[in-house]
């Protein structure tokens, strides 16, 4: 076997068993990810996993690096495409209601965020580091919009973007008990007030 094919193989390998985490992790959260459950799971022996990931901390990350990776291609790429400005907020925001739905077991990121908010250490660092990522994409798209004149000149760009934020947090904890239906009709109108209100 050469090198580059064993190099292919083992990239596959690594990514089928953050592929199986992940789904754990949806419903179990990272605190939920032991390496002999996940071993039996992806038909390998635990230090078949320990080759790929050299703790429970270290496969941890991976998974929440996929979480976030996972999210930025469904929520924040598919956004980049409509127009500027309000377009562009609410394709955000409706690709985040819709990753409430695709997370009917759970959300990896707000259950790390969770987990993890009062345990220092690699996890929340990293959790941080996401977070911050986040709201800086949202903010610089609300910035966009208060250019284009969307949105009022005189717009606190980290204060909407804390509101749209606070709105679809909302939606996925009710999409949960309540049902996503229900939880987007409401985001949905809940939304468009939120434009209305920084009309120029």
């Amino acid at each position: 076997m050469s090198a580059l094919t064993a190099t292919t193989k083992g990239a596959a390998t690594r990514e089928a068993i953050i592929d199986r985490a992940y789904g754990i992790a949806c419903s179990a959260g990272l605190e939920g990810l032991s390496i002999g459950p996940l071993a039996h799971a992806v038909g390998m022996s635990k230090s078949g996993v320990f080759a790929h990931f050299g703790s429970r901390e270290d496969l941890q990350l991976a998974v929440l690096d996929a979480a976030g990776e996972r999210f930025v291609a469904q929520v924040l790429y598919p956004a980049l495409k409509a127009p500027r400005g309000i377009p562009r907020l609410r394709a955000i925001a409706e690709g985040w209601f819709e990753w409430a739905r695709q997370s009917e077991g759970g959300c990896v990121l707000l259950s790390a965020a969770s987990e993890y908010d009062d345990r220092p250490g690699p996890l929340r660092d990293r959790i941080i580091r996401n977070e911050r990522l986040w709201r800086e994409q949202i903010t610089r798209a609300v910035q966009i919009a208060v250019d284009a004149g969307d949105v009022a000149a005189d717009t606190d760009a980290e204060q909407m973007a804390f509101e749209l934020y606070a709105l679809a947090l909302t939606v996925h904890h009710d999409a949960g008990l309540f049902g996503f239906e229900l939880a987007v009709s409401r985001g949905r109108r809940a939304l468009e007030r939120l434009f209305r209100s920084y009309t120029p």
